[in-house]
Formats: structure tokens, C-alpha cells, sequence
């Protein structure tokens, strides 16, 4: 109704207006020109005033219903375009709000469900990663309490068990504060000028069990007996233990050879852990420092890995501001790279 309202309106404006100028323009033919000449510029003047009216008479009809209604409009829009801040809002500027703000909103909405979708994710992985070793848990405590307590070695075997479960499951948590402190930002470096072949040295020293029972030789290579660093000394050192325990794991061959290099580059110390094991496929080289990500998940699970090793590498470089690469050929071997500043 008021839009008919609007369209009469705006039709008796014109009306008057075009019989004004009719007058105007019959007096001009009639009374003031005698020539063709002048009967074709007084024509020609009276359209154009004809145009600038209906032009300025539209408009200004247009936007006084246009501001009524965005008016009434936002009585019912959200705060983020509600028009009411700016005075004198038209459709077509409210228009353009509307627009803005549901762009916005469906990118919004697009963040929420990938943050939904990793929610999901996330969850399943720890509930899966947990349940495997509580499960283990559960078998051997019933075993014992049906009466393998009473049996030494039944106890003995199952006791050792239980606790293997269960330091699994604190490195699991371990690991998991460590990268939700890393993402939050509340990690901080204690940054020292420390020699990085010693901890090196000490680190394989460390791992020496291990690569015994894999039949793996560590080894460090390097171009200085000294080579001086500054970085989280603590952090660095977790870094290289789940680099090398990762290549000591992934050994699968007989002789298998992990060597750990450390060379200067002007201002900067390239650090490198190289192994001949099994490699890793192209297509999962982008995913291995996701979280719980695993390459060969049946062999990893046995070996009572978290999946969380790499991704922890990585957060840990990326406070240290640095990146780490990795290069692989399957069947052949993986070789991962990255740079500490040098200390002088």
C-alpha cells in the first residue's frame, strides 16, 4: 500500500511538471520565437528541464521512502548492520552493509566448522591413542585379580606390563600439554650459547639401548669438534631425541646408519639427521607433523609411539623462529634439516 502510495505521489509530481513546462513551452512558440531555429532550441531546452525534474523528483521521492524503510528495517536487523549509527542511510548503502556482513558471517561460519571438524578429529585421535593403552591396563588387572596375582611369574610379567602401559600413557599426556602450551603461547625460551655437538654426543648416548636392539649405528659427523649455538638449550635437545629416536624406529633394514651432521653456514648452523630405513611415501610427506599422524600406524603403535613426536619437532623450531625440512625416497631413507643461530 505504500509503495502505491509512493508511485502516485511521484506521478502527480510529474504531471505538474511536465504541464508546467508544456505551458512554458507553448508560451515560448507562440509569444517569444517567430523562427524554426529558435522553435528547435526552445524544444530542445524544454526537454532537458523535463529530464532534470523527473530526475530530482524521483530521487528525492526514492530516498525519502528508501530512509522510511531502512528506517523500519532496522528494527529488525543484528547490531553488526543495524543503521541506526549512521543517519541518513539508504537502501542501497544498507544494501551493501547487508552484503559485508553476510560475507563475513559465512567466513565465519567456514572457520567455525573447520575448528568443529579438528574438534572431531582431535577428540577421536586422543581417545584413540588412550584407549589403547587403559585397554591394556584393564586386561592385566583382571588377569590378576582372577588369580594370575598368585603365580610370580604371571604377576611379575603383567606388573612390568601394566607399567609400561602406563608410562606410555603419561608420555601421551606429556606430550599433549606440551603442544597445547606451544599453540597457546605459553612456552618461553631460555635462550644460551651451548655447544651443539655435545648434546649431540650426550643424546646418543642416551638412545644407545635402543639402536642396539634396532641394530642401528648413530653417529655424529661434523666440520668442528666445537660448534657453539644459541638456543633453548632443554628444547633443542628434545628436538634431536625425537628426531633420532624416530630414525632408530623406522630402521628396518640390517646395518641401518642414522648420521647426525652438524655444519656452519656463515651466521647460521645447519644441523641434519639422516637415516637408510624405510623412507616415507610422497604422498604423506606433507602430513607427518600433523598431530598423531603416523606413517606405518600398526608398527608405530607397537613401538608405543604417540604419534605426536614430529609435531612437537615443529612447534619447538617454529618458537626458535626456524623451519625444519624434510627430503625422503622410499625404501631408501628420510633426511631431516634445520638451522640455529650461530654463537659467536
Amino acid at each position: 500500500m505504500r509503495f502505491h502510495r509512493l508511485t502516485l505521489v511521484a506521478s502527480a509530481f510529474l504531471t505538474v511538471a511536465m504541464f508546467l513546462v508544456a505551458l512554458l513551452f507553448e508560451y515560448s512558440n507562440s509569444v517569444a520565437f517567430q523562427n524554426q531555429n529558435n522553435f528547435y532550441l526552445t524544444l530542445f531546452g524544454c526537454t532537458l528541464l523535463i529530464f532534470v525534474l523527473n530526475y530530482v523528483i524521483v530521487d528525492y521521492l526514492f530516498n525519502v521512502y528508501g530512509k522510511r524503510q531502512v528506517k523500519e528495517i532496522s528494527t529488525i536487523l543484528p547490531e553488526g548492520i543495524n543503521p541506526d549509527a549512521d543517519n541518513g542511510m539508504n537502501l542501497r548503502e544498507l544494501g551493501e552493509r547487508v552484503s559485508e556482513f553476510s560475507q563475513k558471517n559465512a567466513t565465519e561460519m567456514g572457520s567455525m566448522k573447520e575448528m568443529e571438524t579438528y574438534r572431531k578429529e582431535y577428540i577421536g585421535n586422543v581417545s584413540h591413542e588412550l584407549k589403547t593403552p587403559l585397554f591394556s591396563i584393564q586386561g592385566y588387572v583382571e588377569t590378576l585379580m582372577d588369580g594370575g596375582v598368585e603365580n610370580l611369574a604371571i604377576r611379575d610379567k603383567y606388573l612390568e606390563r601394566i607399567d609400561k602401559s602406563v608410562e606410555r600413557l603419561l608420555n601421551i599426556v606429556k606430550d599433549l600439554d606440551m603442544i597445547n602450551q606451544y599453540e597457546s603461547g605459553e612456552i618461553t625460551l631460555n635462550i644460551s650459547s651451548f655447544d651443539i655437538n655435545i648434546v649431540i654426543r650426550e643424546i646418543i648416548d642416551l638412545l644407545d639401548l635402543e639402536a642396539v636392539r634396532k641394530d642401528a649405528r648413530v653417529q655424529l659427523q661434523s666440520v668442528s669438534p666445537q660448534i657453539f649455538v644459541n638456543a633453548d638449550k632443554k628444547k633443542i635437545s628434545q628436538v634431536l631425541i625425537n628426531l633420532i629416536s624416530n630414525a632408530i624406529h623406522y630402521a628396518n633394514r640390517d646395518k641401518a646408519q642414522i648420521n647426525i651432521k652438524t655444519t656452519i653456514l656463515k651466521n647460521k648452523v645447519l644441523v641434519t639427521v639422516e637415516d637408510n630405513g624405510m623412507g616415507i611415501k610422497p604422498e604423506a610427506l606433507p602430513r607427518i607433523f600433523e598431530r598423531f599422524y603416523r606413517v606405518e600406524t600398526s608398527r608405530n603403535r607397537k613401538d608405543g609411539g604417540s604419534g605426536l613426536g614430529l609435531a612437537i619437532v615443529k612447534h619447538i623450531l617454529d618458537a626458535h623462529g626456524e623451519n625444519i625440512s624434510v627430503e625422503s625416497v622410499y625404501l631408501e631413507g628420510t633426511r631431516f634439516s634445520f638451522l640455529l643461530d650461530k654463537s659467536y
